[in-house]
């Protein structure tokens, strides 16, 4: 399809450090990570080159293959004059803001393919203005710390992990196996931080009920889509009785899942693979915000541009679970630095600051 820009797609398999179960996965998933990098150039901008990235999920109906198909379709909606950098920054804000409004004009959903777009296109503009992403968007450079995630496993292969892992200030640990109560046990032994649980849909509203006294006993700071999606009332009944604040993420894809999920739950947990990137994710979070919820930024398992591209917008959340680069065997890319304090380091490198390594 020729839709006047140069794009090209790879597909990277990526093993994980350590194995990432969660409780929605199929038996055999969760040893390695499946992301699309995207390099995009306009002939508008010679010699440059953005770089985005999408985490396809198949639990939000996308695969590593529909992504290209619908990468050519949201582009073939926008002409590459269409990001207008010559303008400056308003002009380029404006210039973004209106090739999202095109991408979701032109399909619904589809979340991790207009993601890799949107971050390459942010990257573009930001390369051109001389700009970080964060400065492009007016967003401040200090921004929380992230927490680090363990997945399911046996009680002690998981407090090992978080043994390892006890400099991080918050960990975060996958619930909705058989050993929910115990693994939070072993781990409260070995370490003294905030403990985020995610049971991923994994609970019913019986099981979350029973666990949640010995939540508070041990700490735990939130709980994190315990109910499958849209279960409103399961959500709504669990917070009425919870001191914790519950934190939607898969009842919580899109901007325009926010008004349904006021007084239901206290959070909602922003991804840019679910919600579409950088832009949206930043007009999410500040609609998130404006509505009351506290705001939890995460991540799908991205190499360190999808990584970036979040920190860019880090700064409008409370909490970070921007950890992706980190679970990865081996990052392809380069140019995100971690702080001693777990704080990514936003510079005023241009763009999103992330090269493939040689």
């Amino acid at each position: 399809m020729n839709t006047g820009w140069d794009r090209r797609v790879e597909t990277l398999r990526n093993p994980f450090r350590d194995p990432l179960v969660i409780a929605r996965y199929a038996p055999g998933e969760g040893y390695a990570g499946t992301s699309v990098v995207v390099e995009l150039r306009s002939p508008a901008l010679p010699g440059l080159v953005g770089i985005g990235e999408g985490c396809p999920d198949t639990y939000y109906g996308e695969t590593a293959a529909t992504m290209a198909v619908v990468m050519d379709l949201l582009l073939s909606a926008v002409p590459p004059e269409a990001l207008d950098v010559d303008g400056g920054v308003d002009a380029a804000r404006a210039a973004l803001i209106a090739i999202g409004a095109a991408f979701d004009d032109a399909i619904r959903g589809n979340g991790a393919a207009k993601c890799a777009l949107d971050i390459a296109l942010h990257d573009l503009a930001g390369k051109a203005l001389g700009l970080p992403i964060h400065r492009l968007l007016g967003l401040s450079p200090e921004i929380p710390p992230t927490d680090f995630t363990l997945g399911l496993d046996e009680p002690a292969v998981v407090a090992e992990r978080a043994r390892r892992s006890d400099h991080f200030p918050a960990l975060k640990i996958k619930m909705g196996g058989r050993h929910d109560l115990a693994t939070l046990q072993a781990v409260r032994a070995v370490y003294d931080g905030p403990i985020r649980v995610d049971a991923n849909l994994g609970w019913t509203p019986e099981s979350a009920a029973a666990i949640l006294p010995e939540l508070v006993r041990l700490g735990v700071e939130l709980i994190e889509q315990p109910f499958p999606a849209r279960r409103y009332a399961w959500l709504r009944d669990l917070q009425a009785i919870s001191p914790l604040p519950i934190v939607a993420d898969e009842s919580a894809v899109t901007i325009e899942d926010l008004d349904a999920l006021v007084g239901v739950v206290d959070g909602v947990n922003v991804k840019l693979a679910k919600c579409g990137g950088v832009g949206p994710a930043a007009r999410m979070l500040t609609r998130a915000r404006e509505l009351g919820f506290r705001t939890f930024l995460g991540c799908m398992e991205e190499t360190s541009v999808g990584i970036a591209a979040s920190a860019a917008v880090a700064s409008l959340a409370e909490w970070l679970d921007l950890d992706g680069c980190l679970l990865l065997a081996d990052d392809p890319f380069t140019g995100l630095e971690l702080g001693a304090d777990c704080r990514w380091r936003l510079t005023d490198a241009p763009g999103h600051g992330v090269t493939r390594r040689a």
